[in-house]
């Protein structure tokens, strides 16, 4: 079972940047589709952006598509998440998140994160 550290986040005003890392140990992510999930206060936990094993292919939702990039570094174990035009909705926890599979179907990620708060002040 790999292990997930999310790091990154904090309080940023609305049209800041945050960039978001995580951390894997245990094994290695590099055959791994990884991705990030969000669960804003009295919401369900949403899909936010994946990235293929071999970085060839990016998924966004469509509420973060051109302001949030998702990034790898296989020689790192590490996946990243660069959010950008930050906006108030955006407020949530931030879930990095694993999945032995080569698809971007949420319910493909196994493993997850304990989660980095990110709060977008207006």
């Amino acid at each position: 079972q790999v292990q997930l550290e999310e790091a990154g986040g904090g309080l940023v005003q609305a049209g800041g940047s945050l960039s978001l890392s995580c951390a894997a140990s245990g094994r290695s992510i590099s055959r791994s589709t990884m991705g990030w999930f969000r669960q804003g206060p009295g919401k369900e936990r949403e899909f936010v952006a994946a990235i293929m094993w071999d970085a060839r292919a990016g998924h966004y939702a469509d509420s973060v598509a051109g302001r949030f990039t998702i990034s790898r570094d296989n020689a790192k174990n590490s996946v990243y998440l660069q959010m950008n035009r930050l906006k108030p909705e955006d407020t949530a926890v931030y879930y990095c998140a694993a999945s032995q599979w080569t698809t971007f179907e949420p319910d493909s990620f196994d493993s997850w994160g304990r989660g980095t708060q990110v709060t977008v002040s207006s």
